[in-house]
């Protein structure tokens, strides 16, 4: 990848939808999945109404990039070299000294270098994205109540979540309103969704207007994509897009083949047939990258158009599409808007306040208290040895697989198509990518100790 990255060169824009080109109101839409998930766990499962009840400071136990261990119910934090630097077992933190004990310094046992761990198994699950960590505070919870009364382990918690995923956020959801999620965004949208800012509009007329191929590419279902779009956009947001995919069902867009994958055209937000390959642009559904990229190569005329992919999931966007298709690739990362890893006495702006009671939560992009700072942690030295700063696993997968990285589309919406932003390869940097400026911690690059 060149050290040099600029849109004017790309040929297809490409976006994620939720928490991309959709910013949601984190406070309001945290509370609400999780209220989804704790109503049927016990309305539907029995499980401790406890669970119910979430004060501001229990949503500090929310940090990108841990990996909950499905069986013993232990949260981790992981270095770049996959060592642990921080556990919970539920909500309970463990002391240095039962870290040290549990865990030592060597690599976690599910711990596999660069591409060949995934983000989810049947024995782990990462924490990658704002749909996900208000999932980490109910399981933790979940922990805390199971450890409570009857001391279960392993546990077998996780199939009652998956069920309370196919209940609230099935295909058919939406329109039979099922659950609480749906139904409560379709009730009062303006409180969950931020519109896009007329600059973000402006741009994306732009880039249409320079040529560009532009595409949405996104997991959720054509109705829910609609909704959205309708009210961040407007009524005539599909004018923008050339390409519509919903239903996407990330990664394996990108790493499943075409036959395992095709595909479907829609009829009134249903899925219809199958289709052998993608003769032209238009709405579909699921789909695969290779058959995307055979009608991109007709559409530009070129043997290998140059695409660029804005996402904010580095499971589901950013790792498949780098890895997979070799497209750039933008990862939208709000804990740059968090940052500046907000001293305690700056406040949010009133309007920005989560509508709690009492004292508010913390904002979910910014540093928990207990967890640290997503981007790098501390290990303590041996003895007469000072502690030294080393980046986490996340931190390493973010220079690792984006080209570069943003707090938001906004961040850019203004700037010339042509600018030329400093990528992540630049000389292998582990914080030239971010724009406009890298995380606060980081900038002490020079302390850090890489693995």
């Amino acid at each position: 990848m060149a050290q040099h990255f600029s849109l004017a060169a790309c040929d297809v824009v490409g976006f994620d939808l939720d928490h991309t080109l959709c910013r949601y109101n984190l406070p309001e839409s945290a509370r609400l999945i999780y209220n989804s998930f704790a109503q049927f766990l016990v309305k539907e499962k029995g499980y401790d109404k406890g669970l119910l009840m979430v004060t501001p400071e229990d949503w500090d136990f929310c940090c990108k990039g841990l990996a909950l261990d499905l069986e013993d119910g232990n949260f981790i934090k992981l270095a770049d070299n996959g060592t642990v630097l921080r556990a919970s077992h539920g909500t309970k933190m463990l002391s240095p000294e039962a870290l040290a004990e549990e865990f030592g310094r060597k690599e976690w046992k599910h711990f596999m270098p660069d591409t060949g761990m995934a983000f989810r198994s049947g024995k782990y699950y990462f924490y990658d994205n704002y749909f996900d960590l208000p999932g980490a505070l109910l399981c933790a919870r979940v922990v805390d109540s199971l450890t409570k009364n009857n001391g279960q382990k392993p546990f077998d918690f996780w199939k009652d979540i998956v069920a309370g995923i196919q209940h609230n956020y099935k295909m058919s959801a939406f329109k039979e309103n099922c659950g609480i999620y749906f139904p409560e965004i379709k009730r009062d949208p303006g409180k969950y969704l931020h519109t896009c800012p007329e600059s973000v509009k402006k741009w994306l007329r732009q880039l249409k207007n320079a040529g560009k191929i532009l595409m949405l590419i996104t997991s959720s279902h054509s109705d829910y994509c609609r909704l959205l779009c309708e009210y961040i956009l407007g009524n005539d947001f599909e004018d923008l897009f050339d390409i519509v995919i919903t239903n996407a069902l990330k990664p394996g867009f990108f790493s499943h083949l075409p036959s395992q994958r095709p595909f479907r055209t829609l009829e009134k937000d249903e899925e219809r047939e199958a289709l052998p390959s993608l003769d032209k642009p238009g709405w579909y559904s699921q789909g695969n990258a290779v058959h995307l990229y055979e009608l991109l190569k007709k559409m530009t005329g070129k043997p290998e158009p140059k695409v660029v992919y804005f996402g904010d999931s580095m499971h589901s966007d950013i790792f498949p599409a780098r890895h997979y298709s070799n497209w750039e690739t933008v990862l939208i990362l709000e804990e740059l808007r968090g940052d500046k890893d907000r001293k305690p006495e700056e406040s949010e702006p009133e309007e920005k306040k989560g509508k709690y009671e009492g004292s508010k939560a913390k904002p979910l992009n910014t540093s928990s208290k207990k967890w640290g700072s997503f981007f790098v942690d501390s290990v303590s030295g041996l003895e007469n040895t000072e502690d030294s700063l080393v980046y986490t696993w996340s931190c390493k997968r973010i220079s690792a697989y984006s080209t570069i990285a943003i707090p938001s589309i906004e961040a850019i919406a203004e700037l010339p198509l042509d600018y030329k932003f400093t990528t992540f390869s630049s000389n292998n940097s582990k914080t030239a990518g971010y724009y406009p400026n890298p995380p606060l911690v980081l900038s002490n690059a020079g302390k850090l100790t890489a693995k």
